[in-house]
């Protein structure tokens, strides 16, 4: 008997696994309902002039959480786009937040419409004019909402929505914190682009050196030798294979739109995004398998399953044909909950969006303090450090009446750049969640990761409240 297919609904969605934390908690309902619920959700429609026809624009913007100020997510493009959707990833934004120790509620906005069937002049008057909207109903600036690229969105329109809000409100001091996700030369910060991939990489990388995860399932200590497969070859997607093949991963499959590639002796990543960029498709890439159903690639053997696109790709559907050991979720809400609790029987050990994929919200609040502050990283301390590392450097040799040859010489004395405190600030932000939610894991005998991860979430915000004084 086939499943029936069920509406995909995200917000429920996220509303399930919120509960399934809190009822192992002794919490006072009013809390928690007020914790669950998303507080504000603005539903605009505007007219644009699209090929000399007027097209009237559906949009959202959701704030979930005010108990931390500005509140923070992306902006999205897509036809698919729903008042649901927005609600469901602000809710995921707000609980991610709380677990990397961000400051921020979650937001997140959506304009429904197709990116690629518009042309560039007419997407920029979109962003624009969702940008007055905006500013009309105060739902953006530096301390209220900060906006940041999601799907189908980057560097380009963020530039767009700081440019707008200047324009509109001029004399803001902070306002180049109004959006992250900037080019540097409008207040970007180095390493926003691959930080949502690089949080992946030193998240999967904590899980991997843990035996009595990895012993029961069957894998080797560390990451070297994994085979991975990764749905998706967006900015996420490619810059998550890149970092695992560097830490010696074998990517055995990768999956796009309109079909996926497998070789079960590896892929070099390099070779198959130039073959995609000049093709505009994976298909036939040279020494590997071609699958023309996308989907079928997440049902092949592997150790570690990436879902770094949309939400809802494994579902009650396809479920119980996934054969990963390990599922890490670099997209927001990959999983649907039934497919989170089949795959939790059948043993699948789950690494949650709310923790995984946070690498971008933490380097988005770093730029969001570069702005703020109105000083790069690294400016103030780089040559006082090379400096002390000189001195250090003279005396040891001095000591030792041994001289450091020029190469390790340039590397010890080599002061830090913006993107190596980015990094090193990403890095530490990952580990000390991950022992967080070990240790949460541990401590309260919770089976899987998912709910020991909402478990931390509600915990760090229903600690917020209370120390507001706005509960007992």
């Amino acid at each position: 008997m086939k499943n029936k297919k069920k509406k995909f609904h995200l917000f429920k969605c996220v509303e399930f696994f919120f509960y399934k934390a809190a009822r192992i908690m002794n919490l006072e309902p009013g809390l928690l309902e007020q914790i669950k619920s998303c507080h504000y959700v603005y539903c605009m429609r505007f007219p644009i002039l699209l090929k000399n026809k007027i097209k009237i624009i559906e949009a959202y913007r959701a704030q979930h959480s005010h108990h931390k100020l500005p509140c923070k997510g992306g902006v999205r493009f897509s036809p698919l786009v729903t008042k649901n959707e927005v609600m469901g990833l602000a809710a995921l934004m707000t609980y991610k937040c709380a677990i990397v120790n961000v400051p921020f509620g979650g937001a997140k906005g959506g304009i429904k419409i197709d990116s690629n069937k518009i042309s560039f002049k007419e997407k920029e008057k979109i962003i624009r004019r969702y940008t007055a909207e905006l500013i009309k109903k105060n739902f953006i600036g530096p301390g209220i909402d900060v906006p940041a690229p999601d799907y189908g969105t980057g560097e380009k329109e963020m530039s767009w929505i700081l440019d707008t809000f200047l324009s509109l409100v001029p004399g803001n001091l902070d306002g180049l914190a109004c959006v992250t996700g900037k080019p540097i030369s409008q207040g970007g910060i180095r390493g926003r682009k691959d930080a949502t991939s690089l949080g992946v990489l030193f998240g999967l990388r904590e899980l991997c050196n843990l035996k009595e995860i990895l012993k029961p399932i069957g894998l080797d200590l560390g990451l070297q030798g994994k085979k991975i497969i990764i749905q998706g070859l967006g900015n996420v997607g490619y810059h998550t294979a890149k970092f695992l093949e560097r830490n010696d991963c074998i990517i055995v499959a990768l999956a796009e739109k309109e079909g996926a590639i497998y070789n079960p002796k590896g892929l070099n990543i390099s070779k198959v995004m130039d073959y995609f960029k000049e093709k505009k498709t994976l298909l036939n890439f040279p020494g590997a398998k071609t699958l023309k159903n996308s989907s079928s690639a997440l049902e092949l053997e592997c150790d570690i399953l990436i879902p770094a696109a949309i939400e809802n790709v494994i579902n009650i559907n396809n479920a119980h044909r996934i054969k990963a050991k390990i599922i890490g979720e670099a997209a927001n809400g990959p999983l649907t909950n039934y497919a989170n609790e089949i795959l939790l029987k059948k043993g699948v050990i789950i690494i949650p969006d709310i923790y995984l994929n946070a690498g971008g919200v933490t380097v988005s609040y770093f730029e969001w303090l570069k702005n703020i502050s109105h000083v790069r990283y690294g400016r103030i301390e780089k040559r006082f450090q090379e400096k002390i590392n000189i001195s250090i450097v003279n005396y040891i040799e001095k000591l030792s009446k041994k001289k450091i040859n020029s190469k390790e010489r340039k590397i010890i004395l080599n002061g830090p750049n913006e993107i190596d405190l980015v990094r090193s600030g990403l890095e530490d932000t990952m580990i000390s969640a991950f022992n967080e939610l070990i240790m949460i894991k541990n401590k309260k005998k919770i089976v899987d990761f998912r709910t020991a991860a909402y478990f931390l979430a509600i915990e760090k915000i229903e600690n917020s409240y209370k120390e507001l004084g706005i509960f007992p």
